[in-house]
């Protein structure tokens, strides 16, 4: 049996399916220019014929090792290698991409996470052992595809100029060793190193804190250069994003309480550290 070589379709994405269906219509023009049987190439590049044919009719998404290989297995000159520049921009949900493309134009990030530690900030085999602990479970592909789109995110931290990022994180979760000992240690280092960025704060809320204004969950928000935001909340307007001044003033309000609840930024590491020292 072949090894899966992509994700699933662009869903509801006019841009994407007209992207993969180029793609997977040069594939399929070059490799029958060749003479080869869709069987033999799926030998020669390592996947399975069904999942060739998959990839030629558009309805699934190479991965980028894929498209290499079968550059090299059709002669192309580089030219199938470098579809991956198109086709990466339409592997991930379009739910990650929009929040992606947001996040790499905002100039101030603020997010209070309730009940994981912030994707911005997971470690690649955290995420991989959060998205793998969902019910009903994603199949291996799309854990991979989702884990790739989440680390993604983070070339926010190699901006240039830096963002302004805030993250406030429950004591709880921090204690919570998903993946296993040592996958928790490297997640607590890391949140170690991002705290210590010059435009990063990052702050825990206790659990023995007597006031908690975030007790209706998750909330994010995201300033622009041109003075324009929009934010979120799991508790308020019915989740979704929002630009509604009104609106913006009350998450405002209730993310910064929050902040004001939260230990320090100092205390904060020093927490963690403390976590850390206890293994």
């Amino acid at each position: 049996m072949g090894k899966s070589a992509g994700g699933t379709g662009a869903r509801g994405n006019g841009w994407g399916v007209a992207v993969l269906t180029t793609v997977g219509r040069q594939l399929k023009l070059r490799r029958e220019a060749t003479g080869m049987r869709a069987s033999d190439f799926g030998k020669a590049v390592g996947y399975g014929e069904d999942m060739v044919f998959k990839i030629e009719g558009g309805k699934r998404i190479p991965r980028q090792e894929y498209l290499d290989r079968a550059d090299e297995v059709l002669r192309a000159g580089g030219l199938i290698s470098a579809t991956w520049e198109d086709v990466k921009k339409v592997r991930y949900p379009k739910k990650v991409r929009e929040l992606g493309w947001l996040e790499a134009k905002a100039v101030e990030i603020g997010l209070y996470e309730c009940n994981i530690i912030a994707g911005l900030l997971q470690t690649p085999d955290h995420a991989r052992a959060v998205i793998g602990a969902a019910q009903p479970p994603y199949s291996p592909d799309d854990v991979a595809r989702m884990v790739a789109a989440r680390l993604a995110r983070q070339s926010i931290f190699e901006r240039s100029p830096a963002p302004a990022l805030s993250f406030v994180l429950e004591e709880g979760v921090l204690r919570r060793t998903i993946g296993g000992t040592m996958v928790w240690r490297q997640q607590l280092e890391r949140l170690l190193e991002a705290g210590r960025l010059h435009n990063v704060v990052l702050q825990v809320m206790p659990t023995n804190c007597n006031t908690h204004s975030g007790m209706d969950g998750r909330i994010e928000m995201l300033k622009f250069a041109d003075g324009t935001a929009v934010g979120r909340s799991d508790g308020a307007f019915s989740g979704r994003p929002t630009s509604e001044p009104r609106h913006l003033r009350i998450l405002e309000l209730r993310y910064g309480t929050i902040r004001a609840q939260a230990l320090s930024p100092g205390e904060s590491l020093g927490f963690i550290e403390q976590l850390l020292g206890e293994t």
